[in-house]
């Protein structure tokens, strides 16, 4: 079964920053949002929700793109997401391996079990209600993002977003220049690098700006520096307008 990540070690300083909607028409958008497509429990809550900081440092990210790509645009897959649905979406998760691999959910034995499980949270944060050790993307810190060009057509980045499989880690097309992956990758990359963010290291598509995986990784690169997460879990939301 599933452990705690190495970034929940992190302390968390919320700051209170709070919560924002994503101006959508500056940006390209899954529509309809690919979660709630499957049905996940979002109720009137809207995924399209970061901290105004990370909005901040998004659209400016998004400006860097088209300084160098004029008329590309960042597509916003995923951002807020609150535990009711991160649940849902591992409990999809683990049902979509076990298609996969043609299994029969009623027959699993515990080491199977263990193993899908293993698989799952390979990509997949926790659902914990725990406020030390929340699931990024139930800070408002976290989104999931990829690329359109200036035709409107979304980039082939070598792998679905939540595609659970290696070619899903951010370097795993770097030996094949023959290919674009890598270097589309490498853009995203580079323009939200820009702004502070921190990529998720088996996920080109997954970045964060002041959590705890985003503190744990600035850490792993200044060693001799400590960081703290300044967002936290957002507990009180109201229905979004």
């Amino acid at each position: 079964m599933p452990t705690e990540k190495p970034y929940h070690q992190i302390a968390i300083l919320e700051c209170g920053e709070p919560l924002v909607p994503i101006p959508l028409e500056q940006f390209a958008v899954e529509s309809p949002h690919p979660y709630q497509k499957l049905g996940a429990p979002y109720g009137d809550i809207s995924p399209y929700y970061v901290r105004q900081n990370v909005l901040t440092a998004l659209i400016t990210a998004q400006t860097q793109l088209q300084q160098r790509h004029p008329g590309w645009r960042i597509q916003i897959f995923d951002a807020y997401r609150p535990i009711a649905v991160q649940q849902f979406m591992v409990d999809q998760a683990f049902a979509e391996v076990i298609q996969a691999q043609n299994l029969n959910p009623a027959t699993l034995s515990n080491e199977q079990q263990d193993a899908i499980w293993q698989q799952v949270y390979q990509l997949w944060a926790l659902p914990s209600p725990n406020p030390m050790t929340p699931p990024p993307h139930s800070t408002g810190a976290a989104i999931d993002i990829t690329l359109i060009d200036a035709t409107g057509q979304t980039l082939d980045m070598g792998s679905a977003i939540d595609e659970l499989s290696p070619r899903s880690h951010p370097d795993y097309y770097a030996n094949q220049p023959e290919l674009p992956y890598h270097s589309y990758r490498q853009l995203l990359w580079d323009v939200m690098r820009s702004q502070g963010f921190q990529r998720h290291p088996l996920e080109w598509w997954h970045f964060s700006l002041g959590d705890q995986m985003w503190a744990w990784l600035c850490h792993q690169e200044n060693p001799t520096q400590n960081f703290t997460a300044r967002y936290g879990r957002v507990f009180e939301i109201e229905s979004f307008s």
